[in-house]
């Protein structure tokens, strides 16, 4: 489906931990859209001080009705389409998309209220928990008293002494530590609260580290086979997602999985992606046991599109090109002035 004068904004950085990281995506899928005829891309990135800057470095800003306006020169766009690729706040929150849906500005990705319950992994949990989508045993902690701390100990006990620290609220294991003593469990927490509101505590899975593209095109939501992360280290931390040292392997196609695992994990993939309230695209984590239990991990409502991540890799072994589903999203969504 051609597209014709679209001009799209595409809206990177926000001033958060993973700021650089969006910027890496942004020039992926800039690249994309610099291959599809009929739209102008617009690109801007929220500084670290909150500036607005085009790829130029020029100060720009968006306007209530949609438009894209250089306050020095007086120049301005109006805007039919936006990608908001940040990943963390303020664009996997729900709070730029909330800007959008005020402006009537129809954009990529998940909604305000999705993304801000997948954005925090103890509501994710909960919602999952409804949707009897297995996933991996928890419990949650909303305070940081001696109550909490107590219910903590037992839990690590319980669990094997083996346990991810998580805050809450946050992406790219940000806030996250691997527990394996008990002398480290309170300070842990300590820890992950000054990320987030909420703290997470997980049992460490031991197994395999599977992940599956979801996505809807053509009227169809699709979901990749299984693509697989091999980290040496067992703990895929920011670092190792993205330091060029890192010695994780990131397979697009996971090798030696039986049909009927491969056909589980997808369908708790829609599942989740539908009961969810998801849009466009995600990334949809898993752990596949060495006793043969599939658990979900976690959804990424706006996965990273770096020349290591998996979502855009995924997608291609499915068989659909990103630029193609670009150019299908925007031509099918991006609204008419």
């Amino acid at each position: 489906m051609p597209v014709q004068n679209k001009n799209v904004l595409l809206i990177c950085g926000g001033g958060g931990t993973e700021h650089e990281i969006s910027l890496i995506s942004a020039k992926f899928i800039l690249d994309q859209l610099k291959k599809i005829d009929g739209i102008t891309p617009h690109y801007v990135e929220i500084t670290k001080d909150g500036t607005r800057r085009d790829l130029e470095g020029n100060r720009c800003e968006l306007r209530r009705a949609g438009e894209l306006v250089w306050p020095e020169t007086d120049q301005s766009v109006v805007l039919n389409y936006a990608i908001p690729c940040i990943h963390g706040p303020p664009g996997e929150t729900g709070d730029i998309q909330g800007v959008f849906e005020m402006m009537g500005l129809p954009y990529l990705g998940a909604a305000p209220e999705a993304s801000r319950i997948c954005f925090n992994k103890v509501s994710t949990k909960l919602w999952l928990d409804a949707l009897e989508v297995p996933n991996t045993p928890y419990l949650f902690l909303s305070e940081i008293d001696e109550e909490s701390l107590s219910k903590a100990r037992k839990f690590f006990s319980d669990e094997g002494q083996d346990l991810f620290i998580k805050a809450s609220s946050q992406g790219s294991s940000v806030g996250c530590y691997h527990v394996t003593k008990m002398a480290e469990l309170d300070q842990a927490i300590k820890d992950a609260f000054t990320f987030s509101p909420y703290v997470l505590l997980e049992r460490t899975v031991k197994g395999r580290e599977l992940e599956v593209s979801v996505y809807e095109y053509q009227g169809k939501l699709e979901c990749s086979a299984p693509g697989e992360i091999i980290c040496p280290s067992k703990f895929y931390s920011y670092e190792e997602k993205y330091s060029e040292t890192s010695k994780t392997q990131t397979l697009p196609r996971a090798e030696g999985l039986p049909s009927d695992v491969v056909e589980q994990i997808r369908q708790y993939a829609m599942k989740a992606f539908r009961g969810l309230k998801l849009k466009d695209l995600a990334r949809i984590d898993f752990f596949y046991t060495d006793d043969g239990k599939i658990y979900l991990n976690e959804p990424n409502t706006f996965p990273g599109h770096t020349k290591i991540s998996m979502f855009p890799m995924m997608m291609k072994e499915n068989g659909h090109d990103y630029k193609t589903f670009l150019e299908y999203l925007i031509a099918t969504h991006a609204r008419t002035i």
